[in-house]
């Protein structure tokens, strides 16, 4: 990626209501990694998306739409993903949506991960859940994501200087991974 260009940054939020936690904490870190570098973002919203996955089984069968942003998340130099915890997991929709995302199409893929719940009892949701359906995709999984709970947050909006300083420091931590080429490794018989 030419060092010129303005990275490409899609958030997905894994909400399935508006105004929502998750969509907010997807904002801030987006926000975070536009102020140190251009960047053009583009947020999917699920109670958005939603009602067009429902029914499909194929992905030739998703409306055009649909379609577009799935384009939009394989075409990500940097995705933030975020789910609210939702019975120990991220919700079934926000499944939904990357079993549509091709197999291979996020290979070596920064991926913050984030996920919101109602107490700190469910942060480990970021490493049982969303951790190993990235990992499947052979996305780089970055190594800090943020989870943040009902308190950190009044009426909407991002309110405690922990979060903001967990947001901090997980894109600062992503930063050397940010629009760098991956060599990829070839066996041996190549």
């Amino acid at each position: 990626m030419s060092p010129d260009r303005p990275l490409n940054v899609v958030g997905v939020s894994g909400s399935l209501q508006t105004p929502s936690k998750t969509t907010v904490l997807v904002q801030g870190i987006l926000d975070e990694v536009a102020r140190e570098r251009e960047t053009d973002t583009h947020l999917v919203e699920l109670h958005e998306l939603g009602p067009q996955l429902a029914g499909a089984l194929r992905r030739d069968q998703l409306p055009a739409s649909a379609e577009r942003e799935l384009r939009a998340i394989e075409a990500a130099d940097l995705l933030v993903v975020a789910s609210p915890v939702y019975r120990a997991s991220f919700t079934g929709l926000f499944k939904h949506l990357f079993d549509f995302v091709g197999q291979y199409a996020l290979i070596d893929t920064p991926v913050l991960l984030a996920a919101t719940g109602g107490s700190d009892r469910h942060a480990l949701m970021l490493e049982h859940q969303l951790r190993p359906l990235f990992g499947f995709f052979q996305a780089i999984t970055l190594p800090i994501g943020v989870y943040a709970s009902d308190a950190d947050f009044t009426n909407y909006e991002i309110s405690s200087t922990d979060l903001q300083e967990r947001i901090g420091l997980a894109v600062a931590r992503a930063r050397p991974l940010l629009g760098r080429e991956l060599e990829v490794p070839r066996p041996a018989w190549w």
